[in-house]
């Protein structure tokens, strides 16, 4: 950990070096000595920190002397990242004041947008770097007494492939326990005449959670129960959270309820009469009180009904009122050994390594997590002295009381990750248990922490930070530091820590992460126990006020956790004062997302080190102004924040912006002309385009798309239908945005149709475009450049009106989904839909589709798909809605055994011919498993 703070340094320095050179400047009189000297300092302390990172798990002493090291690396750290933004306002603003034809030198310290001269930040730079290389002195003398050895730490990384990964859902050696606890479940052999609560006891990493999962997902159980719901209760056991969550997972969105008598009212209308299954995993509490008013509420639910609660206490099971208790033990040898195999050996050979991966698994005591955990170390030691120096790592010998067996394996584990990726897996402690990480939130502000730069203190590529963040993510994953991995197009979306690498997580960063609930006795603990705490979450209780924090001089991250999703009101309990933003001047990311809060205090400009801003759910209607100070902020999210209605207008400013987030922001109807500067932006979700009679000179036309080339994922292009100059659309540019994957065009409002075709033809899609939505077009033929996107994987083509024909969409090869809707000119789906493929024998129509979906499509009649039989010979979903005039489905295609799901609604036609009951063509479609025929919508 030590060693990832030394790098950030190391780079930062680089940084201020390289930039010197660049600018052909002079290091002020006094600084370049005790510049030098810093960095000779920190390089040579850097080569022992992996021993010392070592030993500090036994030695006491070691782990105070890496603790002095953590301080003075961090103050460090501040300072030269004060010194950097300082050059980079510098630099911006000069650029500023310069003509074209003249770029004179303006010298490093001549700032008067900092507020002070040249020679008083001189003196203060150098008073500070002499003050910390004092304090570093002293510290690399004792270092010496310690005669660390100098260990090169692994920072040989391969980038991981993908299609090498476990499945997380293997479980060795739980089929009796998981038969057993499905039986207790239906109520086999119960006695209890009424709610039935299973409790399942087991030690932290024994796989309560996975054997839960096993029984709540098999279809015995699933079709005993009507209602299923799952909640994870975690520390501390919040009835008010936990009631708001079983109501999220029955309505599908979490109520706007904060008052727990209202909650438990609606759970108890919710359950009457029903049979449900609850699952309640990892309660903690043994206080009767906060589980008495939920558990009444869940008795009027129809007799068989069953709560089964995960814990590591029996007494957590009596509490909870118990009537069948299963407890779950270790893996056996066998089976501890047969799960090892499986992750160790996968895809590698065996001989010569089965008995020390047997001594190695059996050093596990039967725990499946931390078998995971080893296993997945040993498939990336490929020698047998890489596997016998595991076996007798003294790390096996140790004794913390709440690790249970479980640290050694994750130690292990840990010590051989390169040290960035250590840093990034140790700052996943300041997430709450149990919380569902959002990966791209976390490599952003895993950059804005520095964690990203190159491992060997170069100069990090910029444009590479968010892939070499992915990788880390991947890496973490494949041993076994993630679980519930989601992944989308083989890239992670979202990550759970296991409560128990939470634990390891924390023990490791040294309250260097805090995770603190607001409530009476917050001070008191703020001021005692997490005081050291560099990255802070605080937990904000419903209906509390907004937390006025104390001792966070040092932070350098906070989030205010609320649950507030689209805020109805706003409060003077939701006021942030404006001294309290005042303190947080070393912050590099900060998150007030889902606070309610209606205004920013435009003191928000004094954090200049900031580079991670989440003001996601809040209905602010304006930001201030003084948002555009922060020089070096790479991620802004505005996501969900429906009364905003503009952005600032300098928003040129932030040219270090990367992620500008502004997805659900109904209200904001134009983006200011500066967005065309922000060359570096890898997320806009939303171009918006005005009409030419409300454009002024400061809004955003077609044309400022042309030097944003570096976007990634999606962009939604809204407004086209204000588009009427083809040559500004052409400026776009479109086609060179080559690194987008999904394009959304919403030619709304429709302004003129007859130029429409003209506008879409010149905004010509990247060909790497994989998922393409073209909403409220108003020409009568779709862009030829369409059939160019071979990588096309979905299409979505909503509202075209006007719209007659489609182009042969048949011959995209990798076209999965295809959506059509409210296409009301368009009445036969024919050859000319289907193309050359129809006719070319062999090679299939449509070769990879899967899911067809239309609706609303008023005028359709016929479908025509009588040539040939290789067309849609993947489908596996056709669903038809709203499509009052079409006479029948083809036959070919009804015909295939591919077919899996068919779902008419609203088409009366359709209805009389298949329904169930009467309908003449029911036998064509009666062997398709999954049918719905309605008459209605």
């Amino acid at each position: 950990m030590s060693d990832a703070v030394i790098t950030v340094i190391l780079t930062q320095v680089a940084t201020i070096m390289e930039k010197q050179i660049r600018e052909e400047l002079s290091l002020v009189c006094g600084v370049g000595h005790q510049f030098k000297k810093l960095r000779s300092e920190f390089e040579s302390i850097q080569a022992v920190i992996a021993d010392a990172e070592k030993r500090q798990v036994k030695e006491e002493s070691v782990k105070v002397w890496l603790e002095k090291l953590k301080d003075v690396s961090y103050e460090t750290e501040d300072v030269l990242s004060e010194w950097i933004t300082a050059m980079q306002k510098t630099e911006m603003e000069s650029d500023g004041r310069r003509s074209s034809r003249s770029r004179k030198v303006t010298s490093l310290f001549t700032m008067p947008c900092f507020g002070f001269d040249r020679v008083a930040f001189r003196r203060e730079i150098a008073i500070k770097i002499k003050k910390i290389n004092e304090r570093l002195s002293d510290i690399a003398a004792e270092k010496d007494r310690y005669k660390f050895s100098e260990v090169l730490s692994n920072e040989i990384l391969e980038r991981p492939k993908t299609a090498s990964f476990i499945d997380d859902a293997e479980v060795e050696g739980r089929d009796v326990d998981k038969e057993n606890l499905i039986g207790r479940l239906l109520g086999r052999g119960s006695r209890a005449k009424g709610l039935n609560v299973v409790s399942l006891v087991g030690l932290g990493g024994v796989g309560k959670t996975t054997l839960a999962q096993l029984a709540f997902n098999c279809d015995e159980v699933v079709n005993h129960f009507n209602r299923a719901i799952w909640v994870c209760a975690s520390d501390p056991f919040d009835e008010v959270r936990i009631a708001r969550a079983i109501l999220e997972f029955i309505e599908g969105s979490a109520p706007y309820l904060f008052e727990l008598e209202t909650l438990v009212t609606k759970i108890r209308n919710y359950v009457e009469g029903e049979k449900f299954l609850l699952v309640l995993d990892d309660v903690w509490t043994e206080d009767y009180r906060k589980w008495e008013q939920l558990l009444n509420s869940l008795k009027t639910g129809k007799a068989g009904s069953t709560i089964l609660v995960t814990t590591r206490k029996e007494s957590v099971a009596r509490i909870m009122g118990s009537s069948d208790l299963l407890r779950l033990g270790g893996l056996s040898v066998v089976d501890s050994c047969t799960l090892f195999e499986k992750i160790a050996f996968f895809e590698r050979k065996r001989e010569g390594f089965e008995e020390v991966g047997r001594k190695i698994a059996e050093k596990c005591k039967g725990l499946p997590l931390a078998i995971k955990a080893i296993a997945s170390l040993m498939r990336f030691k490929t020698t047998l002295k890489e596997w016998e120096d595991v076996l007798r790592s003294e790390f096996w010998e140790l004794e913390e009381a709440e690790a249970e067996g479980l640290f050694p394996p994750l130690m292990l584990s840990y010590y051989d990750l390169p040290s960035n990726v250590k840093r990034c897996f140790t700052f996943c402690a300041f997430f709450p248990k149990d919380h569902a990480i959002e990966a791209g939130n976390l490599v952003q502000l895993w950059m804005a922490q520095g964690y990203l730069a190159a491992s060997t203190g170069k100069l990090p590529v910029e444009v590479e930070a968010e892939r070499v963040g992915q990788d880390y993510l991947q890496i973490l994953a494949m041993r076994s530091f993630f679980q519930d991995v989601v992944r989308v197009r083989d890239r992670i979306v979202s990550v759970r820590m296991h409560d128990m690498v939470h634990d390891f997580a924390h023990y490791i960063a040294k309250n260097e992460c805090s995770v603190v609930e607001f409530n009476a006795d917050f001070q008191r603990r703020m001021e005692s126990s997490h005081k050291r705490a560099r990255h802070l979450t605080v937990v904000r209780a419903e209906d509390s006020r907004f937390p006025n924090v104390t001792n966070v001089e040092k932070l350098f991250t906070l989030w205010v956790q609320s649950f507030y999703d689209s805020p109805p009101i706003i409060s003077q309990l939701d006021h942030v004062d404006p001294e309290f933003i005042r303190r947080l001047l070393s912050l590099r990311a900060l998150d007030f997302s889902r606070n309610r809060l209606g205004e920013l205090p435009k003191e928000i400009g004094l954090l200049i080190k900031l580079k991670h801003l989440n003001l996601s759910h809040n209905p602010f209607w304006e930001l201030p102004e003084t948002l555009c100070d922060l020089y070096n902020l790479q991620t802004l999210k505005l996501s969900g924040c429906d009364h905003l209605r503009r952005l600032p207008s300098k928003i040129d400013k932030l040219t270090s912006l990367r992620h500008l987030e502004i997805d659900r922001t109904s209200s904001l109807k134009m983006l200011p002309k500066g967005i065309a500067d922000l060359a570096s932006l890898q997320t806009l979700n939303k171009f918006i385009i005005t009409s030419v009679n409300d454009r002024s000179n400061a809004a955003c036309g077609l044309a400022e798309l042309r030097s944003l080339n570096n976007l990634r994922g999606c962009l939604k292009i809204e407004g086209l239908g204000f588009a009427v100059d083809e040559a500004e659309a052409k400026k776009a540019e479109l086609k060179n945005k080559v690194h987008l994957s999904d394009l959304e065009m919403d030619f709304s409002p429709l302004v003129k149709s007859d130029s429409q075709y003209a506008v879409i033809e010149v905004l010509e899609a990247p060909e790497n475009l994989e998922s393409l939505q073209i909403t409220s077009y108003g020409g009568t033929r779709l862009p030829e450049w369409i059939m160019k996107l071979t990588k096309l994987q979905r299409i979505i083509l909503q509202d075209c009106q006007n719209c007659e024909a489609l182009p042969p969409l048949a011959s995209l090869p990798l076209l999965v989904t295809l959506h059509l809707e409210g296409l009301n000119s368009m009445k036969c789906l024919d050859l000319e839909f289907l193309g050359e493929q129809a006719n070319r024998g062999p090679t299939p129509a449509f070769p990879a589709l899967k899911k067809l979906k239309i609706s609303r499509m008023e005028r359709w009649e016929k479908w025509d798909v009588s040539v040939g039989s290789a067309a849609m010979p993947r489908l596996r979903c056709l669903k038809i809605s709203q499509c009052g005039k079409v006479k029948a489905l083809p036959p070919l295609l009804l015909r295939g055994s591919t077919l899996r799901k068919l779902r008419i609604d609203g088409c009366p036609v359709l209805h009389r011919l298949y329904n169930k009951e009467s309908g003449e063509l029911w036998s064509e479609i009666s062997h398709i498993s999954k049918v719905r025929v309605s008459c209605s919508f």
